[in-house]
C-alpha cells in the first residue's frame, strides 16, 4: 500500500508532531507477536509494547476469540443501575491480584479517566466521613497522570502547565522529583540510594504549608514511566506510606504503566511491598486490544462511602460518578482472557527474567556513546538519556527515534530520553537487535 492510497487529511494525531508526520508517514497495517507490518510491507519490532500495553505480544488468539464470543453474546449494556457478567468476573480477577484489601474495582476506559476517578473518590470519601475540608492534592514533579484536568493538575509535566495552567485545580502541590542526574545517571536493576531523605520536604514544608488536615491524597507513579523511566530511591515508597498514615492522607499509586507485570509482579505495589489506598490501572489489563481502565480501592474506602449513606433512601446514589462504557462487556471479556493468558504462560515471571537481559544490553552497548548522559534499567524497561541540543530540547531523541523506525525498531522518545519496554515474550536476540539498532542510531545522529 502506498501512502497516497491513504487519505490522511482528516485524522489529527495525538502527542505527535503532525506536520513532520505528513512528510514522513509511519502507518501500521498489521501486527503479530513482536512485530508490526507497515503500509509499505516492512517489519518493525515493537520495542515499547505499543505504549506499555501489549505485554503478551500482538495477535494473541485467546484474547481475540474471547472478544468474538462476547460480541456474539452481549455486545454492550449500560453500566448504570444494571451490569453484566463479564464486568463482575473481571473485577473479581483484578481484585484477587491486587495486594491486601484492595478489593473494590471502579471501571473506566483509560488511565486518564482512572486518575480523575481516584481523585474524585478521595474527595467523596473524606466528605462522607465528615472531613470535606480535605481537598488538597499532592503530586510530584514530572509525574504523568493522563490528560484530564484532574490528572494534569496533580501531574508535573511542564508542557501541560504552560498551556492549560489557568484551568488546572488550584489546591495542588508537588513533591520534588526522584532523580539525581549526577549521582544516579546510571541505574541497573537496583534502587538508587540517596544521602538525603527526599520526603523531608513533604513533612517540613508542604504539609505544614497547607496543614495536613486539609490534604486529601498523595498520588505518584511508583516508577515514573512517562517522564522516562525514573526509579524511586530505596525506601522512598515505604516512607511515603508512613507519612500518609501519620496524617490520615490517602495514598494513590498510578500503576497504569507498572501494573500487570512490567516489574515482574502483578503490581509495583507487590514489588516494593507497599500497599496504597487506591491504585489505578489500564493499558496491559487487556493487552491493549480494547480500552479499559479502573481504580482499585480498599474495603475501608468503599465501606466508608456506603456507611455514610446507610440512613439515606435505598434509591440514593452513594458515588455520583461513572462513564458510559464503565465495565464494557467486550473490554471485560478481553481483560479476563488477557489475565488468564498472563497466568497460563507465567508472563509476569518472564518479564522479571528478561528485565536484566534488557538492562545488561543497554548498559553495555550504550554507555560511552556520543551524547549519552544516563541509562536507567529496572524491570522490563530501560531508558537512555541524551544531552539535549541547545535550544532544541527533544530534537536529538526524536531524530534517533526516526532513525530506529526506518531501520525496523520502534523505540519511544520522551523528551531527551529513549525508552524500551518490550512485550514480555521478547527474546534475547530481539533485545540485541533493538539495542544494537538504537546504538547505531545514536552514533549516526551525533
Amino acid at each position: 500500500m502506498a501512502t497516497n492510497d491513504l487519505r490522511m487529511d482528516n485524522q489529527w494525531l495525538p502527542f505527535t508532531p503532525n506536520r513532520s508526520f505528513q512528510k514522513d508517514p509511519r502507518v501500521f497495517v498489521a501486527a503479530d507477536g513482536m512485530h508490526f507490518t507497515t503500509h509499505d510491507g516492512r517489519q518493525v519490532i515493537d520495542g515499547i509494547s505499543s505504549l506499555w500495553c501489549v505485554g503478551a505480544g500482538h495477535n494473541r488468539k485467546p484474547i481475540n476469540e474471547a472478544i468474538k464470543r462476547q460480541l456474539d453474546t452481549l455486545d454492550y449494556s449500560t453500566a448504570f443501575s444494571v451490569s453484566n457478567d463479564k464486568a463482575f468476573r473481571a473485577a473479581e480477577m483484578i481484585a484477587g491480584m491486587a495486594p491486601g484489601d484492595l478489593n473494590k474495582v471502579l471501571f473506566c476506559n483509560s488511565g486518564s479517566e482512572a486518575a480523575d476517578t481516584a481523585l474524585k473518590v478521595a474527595l467523596a470519601y473524606h466528605r462522607a466521613r465528615g472531613e470535606g475540608h480535605r481537598n488538597i492534592f499532592i503530586g510530584r514533579e514530572k509525574g504523568y497522570h493522563g490528560v484530564g484536568f484532574g490528572g494534569m493538575s496533580v501531574g508535573g509535566i511542564p508542557a501541560n502547565r504552560k498551556v492549560y495552567g489557568a484551568a488546572l485545580l488550584p489546591r495542588v502541590d508537588h513533591l520534588r522529583f526522584i532523580h539525581d542526574p549526577v549521582k544516579h545517571a546510571y541505574i541497573h536493576n537496583t534502587e538508587p540510594v540517596w544521602d538525603e531523605d527526599l520526603l523531608i520536604e513533604l513533612e517540613n514544608r508542604i504539609l505544614p504549608l497547607h496543614d495536613p488536615s486539609n490534604v486529601a491524597a498523595v498520588i505518584v507513579e511508583p516508577v515514573a514511566g512517562s517522564a522516562g523511566w525514573y526509579v524511586p530511591p530505596q525506601g522512598y515508597l515505604k516512607r511515603l506510606r508512613e507519612v500518609c498514615d501519620k496524617h490520615g492522607i490517602l495514598l494513590i499509586f498510578d500503576e497504569v504503566i507498572t501494573g500487570f507485570g512490567r516489574l515482574g509482579t502483578a503490581f509495583a505495589s507487590d514489588h516494593y511491598g507497599v500497599q496504597p489506598d487506591m491504585l489505578t490501572f489500564a493499558k496491559a489489563v487487556t493487552n491493549g486490544v480494547f480500552p479499559l481502565g479502573g481504580v482499585v480501592c480498599t474495603d475501608r474506602i468503599y465501606d466508608g462511602m456506603m456507611g455514610a449513606h446507610s440512613s439515606a433512601p435505598d434509591h440514593a446514589i452513594e458515588f455520583f460518578h461513572g462513564y458510559t462504557y464503565s465495565g464494557h462487556p467486550v473490554a471485560c471479556a478481553a481483560a479476563i482472557a488477557t489475565l488468564d493468558l498472563f497466568r497460563e504462560e507465567n508472563l509476569f515471571a518472564r518479564a522479571g527474567e528478561m528485565g536484566p537481559v534488557l538492562g545488561d544490553a543497554m548498559h553495555s552497548a550504550l554507555k560511552g556513546l556520543p551524547n549519552v548522559i544516563g541509562i536507567r534499567s529496572y524491570g522490563l524497561a530501560a531508558a537512555v538519556e541524551l544531552a539535549p541540543l541547545a535550544g532544541l530540547p527533544g530534537k536529538r531523541a526524536f531524530d534517533v527515534f526516526m532513525d530506529c523506525f526506518h531501520r525496523g525498531v520502534l523505540v519511544r522518545n520522551a523528551g531527551d530520553n529513549l525508552v524500551f519496554a518490550p512485550p514480555y515474550i521478547v527474546e534475547k536476540a530481539q533485545i540485541e537487535t533493538m539495542v544494537g539498532t538504537l546504538a547505531d542510531a545514536i552514533k549516526r545522529v551525533a
